[in-house]
C-alpha cells in the first residue's frame, strides 16, 4: 500500500560543529510530537493515542549527539541517542551539510535520511504492535535550513 507521510512541525533543534574538526559536534533536537502534520484528524487522533506515540505522556521525542566523523567532504555521521516515549536507543545519524550563500549571508542546508524500528521505542502497542499495517522500520527524512 501507499506509505503514511508526515511532517513535524516547530521543532527545535541547536546544531555546533566546526568544519575543520568535525569531532566534537553537538546535536541538540526536541520534537514536538502533537505538532505532526498528517492527512485527515483520524489518523493523527491514532498517532496521538496511548497505543502509538502516547502523547499525553511522552509529548516529545530528542535526538543528542556530540561525536560525529566525517565521510566525505560534506558527508557527516553524528553518533548519538534518539528517545521516543522514554525510550532510548543509540542512532547513528548520516547527513549531508551543504553551505550556500543566501542574501550575501551563509546558510547551512542539512539534509538526511535514517531509518529506526518503531517498536523498539514502543510506538505501536496493542493492535498497532502488527507490522502489516504499519511497518516497523520507518523512514525519518531531514531537510533543515539554518543560518549561523
Amino acid at each position: 500500500g501507499t506509505p503514511y507521510q508526515g511532517e513535524f512541525k516547530n521543532v527545535q533543534a541547536s546544531f555546533d560543529i566546526d568544519l575543520t574538526n568535525p569531532g566534537g559536534c553537538n546535536f541538540s533536537v526536541t520534537i514536538p510530537i502533537a505538532d505532526i502534520a498528517v492527512d485527515g484528524a483520524e489518523v493523527k487522533d491514532y498517532l496521538m493515542d496511548i497505543e502509538m506515540f502516547d502523547v499525553d505522556q511522552f509529548p516529545t521525542a530528542s535526538f543528542q549527539a556530540t561525536k560525529c566523523s566525517l565521510q566525505s567532504v560534506n558527508s557527516f555521521t553524528a553518533e548519538g541517542s534518539l528517545t521516543i516515549r522514554n525510550q532510548t536507543h543509540p542512532l547513528a545519524f548520516p547527513f549531508t551539510l551543504d553551505i550556500e550563500m543566501n542574501d550575501g549571508q551563509p546558510r547551512f542546508h542539512l539534509t538526511s535520511e535514517v531509518t529506526v524500528k518503531r517498536l523498539e521505542f514502543g510506538v505501536g502497542q496493542g493492535y498497532w504492535a502488527n507490522t502489516s499495517t504499519i511497518p516497523n522500520d520507518v523512514t525519518i527524512q531531514v531537510d533543515v535550513y539554518a543560518g549561523q
